[in-house]
């Protein structure tokens, strides 16, 4: 088996919460060494570790990463900042803009300590521009980007989605920037400043809402509840079974076709009034009565077999207790289970990037607040015990 495409990269990692970590949990899970710098007491995320989903997300996005502890404010906490950056590949951060200028340890300067440093940052709008301090979290860029005015049903309010899209969407384009900063710098010798903005991540998610848009001159509804956010498609919905529900599209004619023969009805495969996903846009509301009559009949497992069996794209609709045991993600490595040392035993993410003649590097837990500060340290700065121990009572670490 090759090396991991990271190995041999350092990187510096000073994430909080979900965007920044993500992206660093995807470099270490590549190879690179991340370490992950906190303040004494703790990133966000570990500060608010007693509330219901406090503990999980911090283990879930810090798997093996080395974890310390530096007081940026101290002077002597950030010379050993600069320390660890000049000998470092990356540093990631995801502050509000204007919080690493305040410290004194803005991009600009962290390049001219290490020229081959790539520099990694991404916030809620971005470094420039109107928004730049405007307040940024998932919900406010959910609101900001557009994506709440286009989630939930057109007599309701607009409702946000479920998950934190704004802040992985951030920290996975985040990745792409560094990786693709690290191979230029394969070529120059020399490194740059990488950012991105949420919001600016999330807008193209918008594809299909945007073209019901300019097609009608922003005369359509934007929430369109379970159906296309484009309304051009049909059926295109989820569907309520005996026992729950079922997401059913149909992407191409055949598609179509093939449901037809699944609901037992074989005649609408060939009737010129749902010949072409335009008619039937046309007459949506029949469409869906006749997908979901069909459907209402039987328990979702049932109709789901019944449409996989024709090749007719459908998904039953899961819970979160279903999914955390999903044998498809079991299977390729994505869920694994570890014994943590402070949640037990948990089903954690590994990297959704397959590395073609790598193995899946083995889940490391979480680490503790500070649990690598002495080792990182006395291993990459050359620091003794004295010198640890005399950190410690100054509050540097």
């Amino acid at each position: 088996m090759s090396r991991h495409p990271l190995s041999g990269i350092t990187v510096v990692d000073l994430g909080q919460i979900y965007q920044g970590p993500y992206c660093t949990l995807l470099l270490a899970l590549a190879g690179a060494r991340v370490i992950k710098v906190e303040p004494r007491q703790g990133e966000p995320a570990r500060r608010r570790a007693d509330a219901v989903d406090g503990s999980f997300p911090l283990a879930m996005l810090n798997s093996n990463k080395e974890g310390i502890t530096l007081n940026l404010k101290h002077g002597r906490g950030r010379e050993l900042f600069l320390e660890l950056v000049r000998k470092a590949d990356v540093v990631v951060e995801n502050f509000a803009p204007g919080v690493m200028e305040k410290l004194g340890l803005d991009a600009k300067f962290l390049l001219e300590q290490n020229e081959r440093l790539v520099y990694g940052s991404a916030s809620g709008y971005g470094s420039s521009g109107p928004y730049r301090d405007y307040l940024a979290m998932d919900l406010t860029v959910q609101a900001m980007s557009g994506v709440m005015s286009v989630t939930g049903f057109p007599d309701g309010a607009p409702v946000k989605a479920g998950p934190a899209v704004c802040d992985f969407l951030g920290g996975t384009h985040l990745y792409a920037a560094i990786v693709t900063a690290l191979y230029d710098r394969s070529v120059t010798g020399k490194g740059r400043i990488v950012e991105v903005a949420m919001q600016d991540a999330t807008f193209p998610t918008l594809a299909s809402s945007l073209g019901m848009f300019y097609a009608t001159q922003g005369r359509e509804a934007s929430r369109t509840g379970n159906r296309h956010s484009g309304l051009a498609m049909a059926p295109y919905n989820v569907y309520k079974a005996t026992d729950g529900f079922l997401a059913i599209i149909c992407v191409t004619e055949e598609h179509w076709k093939n449901l037809a023969r699944a609901m037992g009805r074989p005649e609408l495969a060939e009737h010129p009034e749902y010949a072409t996903h335009t008619l039937r846009a046309r007459i949506m509301e029949e469409v869906d009565a006749l997908v979901g009559e069909w459907v209402g009949s039987q328990s979702k497992a049932k109709a789901f077999e019944i449409a996989r069996a024709h090749r007719v794209p459908a998904a039953p609709v899961r819970d979160i207790a279903e999914v955390v045991v999903d044998p498809q993600m079991f299977y390729r490595g994505m869920l694994q289970k570890i014994d943590h040392p402070e949640l037990g035993s948990v089903t954690l993410p590994h990297s959704p990037l397959r590395f073609a003649g790598s193995e899946a590097i083995p889940l490391r837990a979480s680490p503790k607040l500070g649990q690598h500060t002495s080792e990182v340290l006395t291993g990459m700065l050359g620091l003794d015990a004295a010198e640890i121990e005399r950190l410690h009572i100054a509050e540097v670490i």
